[in-house]
């Protein structure tokens, strides 16, 4: 158990509130990179960050694990930072981030399924309940009329890689959660990023224009919203993420992490100027009052 009481809750509550402000960041990033440059921009800056970090702590590069544990830590990365985190720029870009952030709150109730029949973790009825108001809020966002610049086809194409994007990273999850207390958190976010990295450039390359597509993530206009949301995002977002899977119960954490969507809402409005409609806000309401009773429960 951690010497700092409800460390795990904090964590999560804290990689919330970052990841918020790097959603809003790589938005407008996304205005002018591809999904994937921009993926394996993120991927190899947050890298090059944790290498020296690891080092000054003086953890090694490579621990001695058993052959499992790396199988697990490589095919979680693969899920969560090469497919998932792909498929939520792709749905980003089409339907914006207040969209994008009502879609994703099915991953409350996704990782809390998955930690009930793969973790064993207890799900009460009033967890039950605050999943069935956090599915209802997302069928609610659903049935919102197409904004003026968001086409019909965007928005349903928006609407299926925000869904996809949050299985993979769920899945991702529930395959390291196990082997969590056996390894340094710092070192498990790096060699996701790794994993990630090199799945997402093989991807690339392999693509017709995949030089160009990586070489939009290096454009000057946005590359300043590109390292300050990787910093945000990627390298402080990620680790206090897995710090708070790592600390608490999966089942605890994932409707923490769901906040998330509320402060994405508020500075999508405020920043991006994404207009705020009495529906969206029901949704993000509804969604909001599921996930605290999922944490009360």
């Amino acid at each position: 158990m951690p010497a700092f009481p409800f460390l795990g809750e904090t964590l999560a509550l804290l990689s919330a509130l970052f990841w918020a402000f790097a959603v809003i960041l790589f938005r407008k990033s996304g205005e002018s990179a591809h999904p994937l440059g921009l993926n394996l921009f993120k991927n190899l800056l947050a890298i090059l960050l944790f290498i020296p970090t690891l080092l000054i702590l003086g953890k090694p590069l490579l621990p001695a694990l058993p052959a499992a544990f790396y199988w697990r830590l490589f095919l979680s990365g693969l899920l969560g930072m090469a497919i998932g985190d792909t498929l939520f720029f792709m749905s980003l870009n089409r339907i914006g981030a207040g969209l994008s952030a009502i879609v994703s709150y099915m991953y409350s109730p996704l990782l809390i399924t998955l930690s009930v029949l793969f973790l064993k973790e207890s799900l009460t009825w009033v967890q039950i309940l605050g999943t069935m108001l956090i599915l209802s809020a997302l069928l609610l966002t659903t049935r919102l009329k197409p904004e003026k610049n968001i086409s019909r086809k965007n928005l349903v194409l928006g609407i299926l890689f925000g869904l996809l994007s949050t299985a993979a990273t769920t899945l991702g999850v529930v395959i390291i959660k196990p082997i969590l207390n056996q390894t340094s958190l710092l070192w498990v976010t790096a060699f996701r990023l790794l994993t990630g990295l090199i799945g997402i450039l093989i991807f690339t390359l392999m693509l017709p224009q995949g030089k160009l597509i990586i070489s939009s993530a290096f454009k000057i206009k946005s590359l300043k919203y590109s390292v300050a949301g990787t910093l945000l995002g990627t390298y402080i977002a990620l680790t206090v993420w897995l710090g708070g899977m790592k600390f608490t119960k999966v089942s605890v954490a994932a409707p923490l992490n769901q906040l998330s969507n509320i402060f994405i809402f508020i500075l999508a409005g405020l920043i991006l100027k994404e207009p705020i409609t009495t529906r969206r806000l029901t949704a993000i309401l509804i969604a909001f009052t599921g996930a605290l009773m999922v944490f009360i429960g």
